[in-house]
């Protein structure tokens, strides 16, 4: 099998914004508790905050992270979680029906977000709460001082405000399981007044809209037209959610399932551009995808364990064990989200420890990496620029999801000084080599800095707390750069690539 792509300088798509490489915390199984956040562990620094994960989560260079929640924000005051530690109540968490302890709130989240070097998202309920308990939110976060919210803050320690910048209105509020949920009509009035409460406040602010839970749902898209209906005037971004599972245990199948997600995306811009033009409207409103990831493997006995327990505190919850085929699909996902960076501005890998993460901790011993890490590493790092077209031709199969599925599946980033091309490749293939040709139009002295791969005969392979390295990056020799100037070689079956090129600036 052989597949070609070109790539010209002056074919591009869109600028890449960085934070389409973020990920999500939420008050949720241990993702806070013995998650980031363990006082008395042996890397806890002074705050209970695991040095160990934090220094995991910087070599992710992530750009945001979205916080509290999730389902658990839907029911959550977060009064609850700011003032004395001791003073603070412990509530049932209707969502996970599980105690929350609170001794981390906004305030240590901040602090948290300081370290790792990230940008606060935070999202406000919206379900069982409303208006004033948002604004009063803000107030808390964002205003500099003398008011009664503001003050407190200060009191509690926090003299400078956290400035946060990009808000969630709720949180999946389409879904008839949320705490608060409404139709599409009375969400989208409601969310266009908080929006317009907080630009009053600050005009400047960003604010994310609930779209659909996921493109099964049979409000969507409906839903988004309905919402975007009202509050297009006053919003900046449109969220989705949407999760992905081998349940049916073929993996071409899989691996097509990022088509899925590049449809979802299609379909709602189409009704953003629907709503914009029924408006008349200059503004344009983008996605914030501030949900996705692979979450099947336990699944169904997690719902059974949870309508089950007795509202535990921080009982393991979510906890997928990743492998080598959910790196390979994590990595295709991530090149849909660079091929339609003119949509999707934000998205937010759900979540970032313990729960559907790339990062697994023990309680009381060590953390390690996830194979669905490094892609998302790479992404972060290396696929920060302007996204180029990919023309490409070559091998296709038919499988349940989609007919013509491209074996190669790539995307392409040209990096901001106009020097590098990042290039994200993998082979679907699951027993043959794809020989792979890269033209790149427009690029001179073009020569492979880098070349690291995901790759290995036993796709169910992964990462554990006894063997924290099976899966991981491997340096590849399988690419050169011929006497043209174009990329050519060899993609070992079910792999995935990373390869940084240095070129002439144009």
């Amino acid at each position: 099998m052989r597949a070609k792509a070109t790539l010209n300088r002056e074919y591009t798509i869109s600028s890449v914004d960085k934070r389409v490489y973020g990920s999500f915390l939420e008050h949720m199984g241990r993702a806070v508790y013995t998650g980031i956040y363990e006082p008395g562990h042996e890397n806890a620094d002074k705050d209970g905050f695991r040095t160990d994960v934090l220094d995991m989560v910087r070599d992710l260079d992530m750009p945001i992270v979205r916080y509290p929640g999730g389902n658990f924000v839907s029911a959550y005051r977060w009064e609850d979680g700011i003032g004395p530690r001791e003073e603070r109540p412990v509530r049932l968490d209707l969502a996970w029906r599980t105690r929350e302890t609170n001794q981390v709130g906004v305030n240590e989240f901040a602090d948290w977000a300081k370290l790792a070097g990230t940008e606060m998202m935070l999202a406000m309920n919206l379900g069982s709460r409303g208006l004033d308990d948002a604004r009063n939110f803000l107030e808390y976060c964002n205003h500099p001082g003398g008011t009664y919210w503001s003050d407190l803050r200060s009191k509690h320690g926090y003299k400078e405000p956290h400035n946060v910048r990009i808000w969630c209105l709720g949180n999946e509020m389409d879904g008839p399981w949320q705490v608060g949920h409404k139709s599409a009509a009375e969400y989208g009035h409601l969310a266009n007044e908080v929006s317009k409460a907080f630009k009053y406040f600050d005009k400047t602010l960003e604010t994310v809209v609930c779209g659909s839970s996921n493109d099964k749902m049979k409000t969507y898209p409906e839903w988004e037209a309905t919402v975007l209906e009202a509050s297009y005037d006053s919003v900046d971004y449109i969220s989705l959610h949407k999760y992905f599972g081998n349940e049916e245990q073929d993996t071409l199948n899989y691996y097509a399932k990022a088509i899925e997600l590049d449809r979802y995306i299609v379909t709602i811009g189409g009704v953003i551009d629907y709503i914009k033009a029924k408006k008349r409207s200059k503004r344009d409103v983008k996605i914030c995808f501030d949900e996705w990831n692979v979450w099947y493997h336990d699944r169904k006995e997690d719902g059974e364990r949870i309508a089950s327990w007795d509202w535990p505190e921080a009982p393991p919850l979510l906890e997928e064990l990743y492998n080598l085929e959910d790196a390979i699909f994590v990595g295709s996902l991530l090149n849909v989200f660079i091929r339609r960076s003119d949509r999707v501005k934000i998205a937010c890998m759900a979540q970032l420890v313990n729960v559907i993460a790339p990062i697994l901790t023990k309680a009381g011993g060590p953390a390690w990496r996830q194979s669905i890490y490094y892609p998302l590493q790479y992404a972060s790092k290396y696929g920060r620029g302007t996204a180029l077209t990919v023309a490409q031709s070559g091998p296709t199969y038919d499988c349940e999801v989609a007919q013509d599925v491209p074996y190669l599946d790539l995307s392409a980033v040209l990096h901001e000084d106009g020097k590098s091309i990042a290039v994200f490749a993998i082979n679907r293939s699951l027993d043959e080599p794809l020989g792979l040709t890269v033209d790149l139009q427009g690029f001179k002295g073009a020569k492979i800095v880098e070349h690291q791969m995901l790759a290995g005969d036993d796709l169910k392979a992964r990462n554990s707390v006894e063997d924290q390295n099976r899966i991981v990056p491997k340096s590849g020799k399988e690419l050169t750069m011929d006497d043209t100037g174009t990329l050519v070689g060899s993609l070992p079956p079910r792999s995935y690539h990373f390869v940084l090129l240095s070129v002439a600036s144009a």
